[in-house]
């Protein structure tokens, strides 16, 4: 989800390298882009695949994604979230029933993706890579073989995430930058699959720009904030109104999120 921009048809999906497949889900929005992208990963000659956010509650995208699977003459074997929106996770019960196969995520009990954990799915490699910040509980997954990182909602195909406070917090986000900018620069991650919106094939490039700009925001609202204490009236929606006045007002709830974020992460957040 982003505070900003429009969701247009220029992005329908589709392969990118020879093991990373988006399925569109037909839900776009402002805050979705052109809709949910389901990956379906699979090794090459495998017959197993799997799955990184199955979406919302969508049963014509599930069966979309089960034909497509079967397609590739494989079955679901393993699902992994990315977090826990219901953009991305309300299905995730119901495509378990669907595949018969185990969901894995951070933060739901025993099966939780540990920091760093290597999983083989029939000889693919997927990499879990904490990025918390939009979300406590959000992942990124990455594909050694083909230098690809997904990222769900930490870095998006067009525009800029939400640090959808108080579920997110902007310290987690930046250090999550921070390890992104690690990856990126030593060339384990050249491209990204994001969670909304097209492939960006440079990782290194869209992550510093993520960076840059999560400092010039915050710098922002600093600034916003010596201008607009004391005053009367929520801090919050003040400064949307001063530092997000070209945001069009459809995702201000939005952005009142990460301006909330921002003003924890400063310390000008009443209570």
């Amino acid at each position: 989800m982003r505070p900003g921009g429009a969701a247009d048809a220029a992005w329908q999906g589709g392969s990118w390298g020879e093991r990373a497949h988006a399925v569109l889900c037909p839900n776009p929005s402002p805050m979705t882009l052109e809709g949910t992208n389901t990956w379906v990963l699979l090794e090459p000659g495998s017959s197993q695949a799997v799955v990184v956010d199955p979406g919302p509650l969508d049963e014509a995208h599930l069966a979309t994604v089960l034909d497509h699977v079967a397609g590739r003459d494989a079955r679901v074997a393993l699902t992994l979230l990315t977090h826990g929106h219901a953009d991305h996770a309300e299905s995730a019960d119901r495509w378990a029933r669907l595949t018969g196969a185990p969901v894995r995520r951070c933060g739901r009990g025993h099966d939780d993706l540990r920091e760093g954990e290597h999983l083989d799915v029939d000889g693919l490699e997927v990499l879990v890579v904490p990025t918390p910040g939009h979300t406590a509980d959000s992942l990124s997954f990455l594909l050694p073989s083909e230098q690809v990182l997904l990222t769900g909602d930490t870095v998006l195909g067009r525009g800029t995430t939400v640090v959808a406070y108080p579920d997110g917090d902007l310290t987690s986000y930046l250090e999550s930058l921070e390890r992104l900018r690690t990856l990126t620069g030593s060339g384990a991650a050249s491209s990204i699959a994001p969670g909304h919106g097209p492939v960006v094939p440079d990782a290194a490039g869209v992550v510093e720009h993520y960076w840059r700009h999560r400092h010039e925001r915050l710098a922002q609202v600093r600034d916003a904030v010596a201008r607009l204490q004391p005053g009367g009236g929520d801090l919050a929606d003040r400064v949307v109104e001063l530092v997000y006045a070209d945001t069009p007002r459809a995702v201000w709830p939005a952005a009142r999120l990460s301006v909330l974020a921002q003003l924890h992460y400063l310390g000008a957040l009443d209570g």
